[in-house]
């Protein structure tokens, strides 16, 4: 039985494992990652990810880890704000602890994980191998002005509620996870960093109403930056017979939606399966394309619309729990 082979032990990678040897195929997954560690992540479970944890088998160590409840979403534009309940309980969750759980729950079904080490390369041709590519986003981000990514986790009152600011020039994304914990993370043009001399501190204040959220709340923890970060389409078409692109290096959603941890476990079981089964990579990607098309082109449409000021004023009119809806994956049957 041939072993499929995992680069990246994110959320993605780790279902891919799971996946796999729920399949029963021997698993090897390489972590570059020596530790556990925090990454850039608006840390944001939405509705439809119990059904992937649950058939992971993973549920109840999810449930374990006391994620944050979150029940209702805010939306600021500048000074306007619309809120709403979602259709759904979404969850809260640090990216260090989720991480942690999955690549365990893989170790406990027999998954080799092996952390420190980097894939580097890409099978032969017509050698047979299947290799699942969860290591994160593909490098193809613009030169102009990057976008950047950032975060922090803070302590002080919360609320169950994700609550996102715009300012036409980047937005922020608060929200609970557990312990308590606030986690603050945001996107910004390069420019506007530079700015503010990388000072997160003072980008996360530079508007009124982020601001006064903020002001009650003190910082856990150092600042984390990533980037510079693409927005990517889902890819279509394998690079090679044998490859299953999953997570983000399939398609780089944007993080505001609050579907990419949905979307990376989603992806990461059906590349796992796929991948067991010796189904064809087109085939693979075809299924990802009919559940996460749409999610995408809606994704992208409001990124450009609530960057734009002038739009702003439609805040308080935005069918939120519509545009939640369409920015999720489309019919999935774990």
């Amino acid at each position: 039985m041939r072993e499929i082979l995992i680069a990246g032990g994110g959320p993605a990678g780790a279902a891919a494992a799971i996946a796999g040897r729920l399949e029963g195929v021997p698993v090897r997954l390489l972590e570059r990652s020596v530790r556990a560690r925090h990454k850039v992540c608006g840390e944001f479970i939405s509705p439809g990810a119990s059904e992937v944890l649950k058939a992971l088998g993973a549920w109840d160590r999810f449930q374990a880890l006391e994620p944050r409840r979150i029940r209702g979403c805010r939306l600021c534009l500048g000074n306007r704000a619309s809120q709403w309940k979602l259709p759904e309980c979404a969850w809260g969750v640090s990216r260090l602890r989720l991480d942690e759980m999955l690549l365990t729950r893989a170790s406990d079904l027999g998954a080799t994980v092996i952390r420190g080490e980097t894939f580097l390369g890409q099978p032969e041709s017509g050698a047979g191998e299947r290799v699942i590519v969860a290591c994160g986003r593909r490098h193809d981000a613009e030169q102009n002005d990057r976008l950047f990514g950032f975060k922090a986790h803070f302590e002080g009152p919360s609320t169950d509620a994700v609550e996102l600011f715009f300012d036409g020039q980047g937005y922020v994304g608060v929200s609970g996870i557990e312990q308590g914990l606030t986690n603050v993370c945001g996107i910004a043009r390069e420019s506007l960093l530079r700015r503010y001399g990388f000072d997160f501190d003072a980008v996360v204040r530079r508007s009124g109403p982020l601001a006064d959220r903020l002001g009650p709340l003190r910082r856990k923890m150092r600042w984390i930056a990533a980037g510079p970060l693409a927005f990517a389409p889902l890819a279509r078409l394998p690079s090679r017979a044998g490859i299953y692109p999953a997570g983000d290096a399939l398609g780089f959603v944007d993080p505001f939606t609050g579907s990419g941890i949905l979307n990376a476990l989603i992806t990461g079981r059906l590349s796992g399966i796929a991948a067991a089964r010796g189904t064809a990579s087109q085939t693979y990607l075809k299924e990802c394309t009919a559940l996460l098309g749409r999610a995408f082109l809606v994704s992208s449409v409001l990124r450009r619309a609530m960057g734009c000021k002038e739009l702003h004023w439609l805040a308080p009119w935005l069918p939120g729990r519509l545009l939640f809806r369409l920015t999720r994956a489309g019919s999935y049957q774990p």
